[in-house]
């Protein structure tokens, strides 16, 4: 392992390393997952995500008896940050190979929302396992608390990366205002 010498070498070093945790540990490890399959969970788990978070108000306590999010191609383009045609191929993939299905939605009936096949839940709990065997492996030398360590600082990263991106955005004050807007605010000919 190489050896950062300040604080700024560190924090630059940490993009990097997280670029490789998903691409290269997951398939070094014993039974592995197909590259295929483990592509496909990454879709996978937003929909078991999904599945898992009741739905809630903003500002009210989540419910016991709470339905499930329901979650379309659309949610998982804007999850993943792509295109919808992009997130639509995907979820086609994750069809066509058992693991999702499409349903209607028990809110809105005229929607189409995606759920995990019983494939799908099983590919999930392998990959689970094989995520935790991943990690044990990896860290076989470290001692239990640095190991309780890091696994406790990661999720709290990535609870704080979900809390970034599910908060409400601030109005952006670097846009450019439209030229020669009218009172009704549609723009003017030139």
């Amino acid at each position: 392992m190489k050896k950062h010498e300040t604080a700024d070498d560190l924090l630059n070093a940490v993009g990097p390393a997280f670029g490789k945790l998903r691409r290269s540990s997951l398939l070094e490890v014993e039974n592995p997952i197909p590259q295929k399959d483990l592509s496909r969970t990454l879709i996978l788990n937003i929909v078991l995500e999904a599945e898992q978070r009741p739905e809630r108000q903003p500002d009210a306590p989540a419910a016991p008896d709470a339905a499930p999010r329901e979650i379309t191609v659309g949610g998982v383009a804007a999850h993943l940050g792509v295109d919808p045609s992009v997130a639509s191929r995907m979820v086609s993939d994750c069809i066509a190979a058992g693991y999702l299905i499409r349903a209607a939605s028990q809110q809105d009936g005229r929607r189409t929302v995606l759920r995990l096949s019983p494939e799908g839940r099983n590919l999930m709990a392998r990959f689970r396992r094989h995520q935790r065997d991943a990690f044990e492996y990896i860290t076989a030398s470290w001692s239990e608390h640095d190991r309780l360590e890091f696994a406790r600082l990661m999720l709290r990263y990535v609870t704080d990366q979900d809390a970034v991106r599910t908060r409400p955005s601030a109005p952006r004050t670097d846009r450019a205002t439209p030229r020669a807007a009218g009172n009704d605010g549609a723009p003017r000919p030139a």
